[in-house]
């Protein structure tokens, strides 16, 4: 039997943009950080169980995997951070307003959205340069 009506167009019709990057990056990251949490979690509990139990904790995240997991962990932070500073702004109601709506250029959060994702990245490499930096001198 022929379907009455026609099935909603879905995600097919809509053009990718910045905006639907970060909402995705956002829950990405906001999982990131609960699973973070509990590797958090470990640590405390490796501190307070035994010495050769925080040494299998330092052990993992000494090696090649658990310093890409902490510089991933990082930047998940640092953009769920800054992503959640521009909602504030953008809750505002900043840049919303009938001028700003017109169809002939990208709406404000676009060129926003690209700056938020590459403060984070800028971020997170400070971060760990200055960690680096920290490491030498010890």
């Amino acid at each position: 039997m022929a379907h009455p009506r026609p099935l909603s167009p879905h995600l097919g019709i809509y053009r990718w943009r910045v905006n639907m990057l970060q909402s995705v990056l956002h829950r990405l990251t906001g999982l990131a950080l609960c699973l973070g949490a509990l590797l958090v979690t470990w640590g405390l509990i490796a501190a307070a169980d035994s010495e050769a139990a925080w040494q299998v904790f330092t052990g993992f995240w000494g090696s090649g995997v658990g310093l890409v997991l902490l510089f991933l962990w990082t930047w998940a932070l640092l953009f769920h951070l800054c992503n959640g500073i521009q909602h504030l702004v953008r809750d505002a109601g900043r840049n919303f307003g009938p001028p700003t709506r017109d169809r002939s250029r990208s709406p404000v959060y676009w060129r926003s959205g690209r700056w938020v994702i590459a403060i984070s990245v800028a971020l997170t490499v400070l971060v760990w340069v200055l960690l680096a930096v920290r490491v030498q001198a010890a």
